[in-house]
């Protein structure tokens, strides 16, 4: 009986188009993601909410996914990212059906983009994991910034999608196109990506021991900035829309040609994937550590100014706020593939694991801190709407965001060298 053929190049796709079809559905399972906050003042008058509940429905995503993600991407240590990542997009799939069919308020809101969050934890890390298993190299790194970018594009058609799709038909058919989207990765990977056992760990080290990645001091360093910025950038993805409105809403003829502010959105969602790219590029040229830390510096800055300019004029907002957008996504794909980088082979998954951990955690933190802040100051809510206040409350909010952020630099500055224990 003859031995059966070997796979060859010939009957197998290529390793370019694979990771284009791993970014594909890292694409296609974020048009849900942020459909939420770019219809955040369509829900908050429907459903009553106050800035602090809208911020808890926008960050508990990102919070279940923090709490989760350390699991499910430890075991891609030991198990096939693909499998993680099915069962991932099948998850995500559910529950944005179930929020179409299903949310009338805060609570069932809350609960199902819970699940939204577990979702996410099953498809983001372990579908970059996916791909460094199988695009090996010096030009791993560059792959790793793609597929970041990737990110920002779903992020864009999200806003994008949402704002179209709701518009015309209804909230409840933005979330119901978006499970169609979920439902599509699913197929793309079962019919694509083949699959590949993950390498040894390298050593009899426990399943979910972090203590090696938290000894080593240039990792810790990476993760502890892609914590600052995650803060940062999705407090800015979950308020943007709301901010624009209210500013639009104190001269409401003021638009013109101007895009709306779920475009906005969607236009700077769309420009993050090129600075992310750029960031990466730039920073392995010219040294990463000392590159990042200026593109967390320079977005942090610009963030702890520009809530302070709600009420000025709206194209003047709009070529700032994209130009905000640029900024606070340079630095992305740098922190992700610098953690990799100097990660060891038999640790990543672990590694991205803590590495989204932290991340996650302080992108479910921000978005509930602006809200936090917004209803302190005076900011709305409460029945009337997220579009409320006045300059100085969106000031504060924006300080909120821009804050945490310059704990990267300090973080990259003092965590410096392999650690000996």
């Amino acid at each position: 009986m003859a031995d059966k053929p070997s796979s060859t190049m010939a009957d197998k796709p290529s390793s370019t188009f694979v990771v284009i079809a791993i970014c594909a559905t890292q694409v296609m399972t974020m048009m849900g993601l942020f459909t939420f906050p770019a219809l955040l003042p369509e829900f908050s008058e429907i459903w009553k909410l106050s800035n602090t509940e809208a911020g808890w429905i926008s960050g508990i995503v990102l919070g279940a996914y923090a709490i989760t993600v350390p699991v499910l991407v430890a075991l891609t240590d030991r198990i096939d990212a693909r499998l993680i990542h099915m069962a991932g997009t099948f998850l995500t799939t559910l529950s944005l059906a179930g929020f179409a069919l299903f949310a009338e308020g805060f609570w069932s809101a809350f609960a199902l983009r819970s699940l939204a969050g577990v979702a996410l934890a099953a498809t983001y890390m372990p579908g970059l994991r996916m791909l460094v298993d199988r695009y090996q190299g010096g030009r791993q790194a560059r792959m790793v910034a793609f597929y970041t970018a990737s990110f920002s594009l779903g992020s864009a058609l999200s806003f994008y999608l949402a704002g179209v799709i709701g518009g015309a038909l209804g909230w409840q058919w933005a979330f119901g196109a978006a499970a169609i989207g979920a439902a599509g990765a699913f197929l793309v990977i079962l019919l694509v990506v083949k699959p590949s056992p993950p390498e040894e760990a390298a050593d009899d080290t426990a399943l979910m021991d972090f203590r090696p990645i938290l000894r080593n001091r240039e990792v810790l360093g990476y993760i502890i900035a892609y914590g600052a910025h995650s803060w940062e950038l999705f407090a800015m993805r979950a308020w943007l829309v709301a901010f624009l409105a209210f500013s639009l809403s104190l001269a409401p003829g003021s638009r013109g040609f101007w895009p709306s502010p779920t475009d906005v959105a969607a236009i700077g969602a769309v420009i993050a994937v090129f600075a992310s790219i750029f960031g990466n590029e730039a920073a392995g040229r010219f040294g990463r550590r000392r590159v990042v830390s200026g593109y967390l510096l320079v977005s942090a800055i610009m963030a702890s100014f520009l809530g302070f300019l709600a009420g000025a004029p709206y194209w003047a907002l709009v070529l700032l706020t994209l130009l905000y957008a640029a900024l606070i996504q340079l630095d992305s794909a740098a922190l992700t593939a610098g953690a990799i980088e100097e990660s060891e082979p038999g640790r990543r998954g672990a590694t991205l694991g803590v590495h989204s951990f932290v991340g996650f955690m302080g992108a479910a933190a921000g978005p509930l801190a602006v809200g936090i802040v917004l209803d302190v100051s005076g900011g709305g809510g409460g029945g009337g709407g997220v579009i409320g206040g006045d300059a100085f409350t969106w000031g504060l909010g924006f300080i909120a965001m821009g804050l945490v952020g310059f704990m990267g630099p300090v973080a990259l500055a003092l965590l410096r060298g392999k650690a000996t224990g």
